[in-house]
């Protein structure tokens, strides 16, 4: 395996607007995601995001990530190097059904030989921390 993907796919009663205006708002995420807090930074390609990452069952930890690719109202991707030979990506897309819904998605993809080792062995905690913030972004959006 070179590269491990977990992922949530969400179905959210709001425009794409409306997700990506949560989405997008950097310093309320600790109002509504339950495992990034404390996010700062600017949404611009190659642009510095810092966050306090904390999943269940893992420990506590700081990281400051750089804006891979983003596009208003549709995506937001930042990369994070995590030591030698382990790469990791953090995803959100959204996806327009029609004028009052879209499918919203997040999620993350390891990569290198411990990227693939850290996947495995915490797999089970990091398929409940993508399905909590799906939870909290539809939630987020549809209030």
């Amino acid at each position: 395996m070179d590269i491990a993907k977990i992922e949530k796919r969400i179905g959210i009663r709001a425009s794409t607007d409306a997700v990506w205006e949560v989405l997008s708002n950097l310093p309320d995420w600790d109002r509504w995601n339950p495992i990034e807090t404390g996010v700062a930074g600017t949404i611009a390609f190659g642009a510095e995001i810092s966050l306090t990452e904390a999943i269940e069952g893992l420990p506590e930890r700081k990281a400051v990530t750089r804006v891979g690719e983003w596009q208003p109202y549709a995506q937001l991707v930042w990369a994070e190097n995590r030591g030698l030979w382990f790469r990791s990506l953090r995803y959100f897309e959204i996806e327009e059904l029609d004028t009052g819904g879209c499918i919203a998605a997040n999620g993350f993809l390891f990569s290198g030989l411990r990227g693939e080792m850290f996947f495995d062995k915490n797999r089970k905690a990091l398929r409940h921390a993508v399905n909590a913030v799906a939870d909290a972004w539809k939630a987020a959006a549809e209030a």
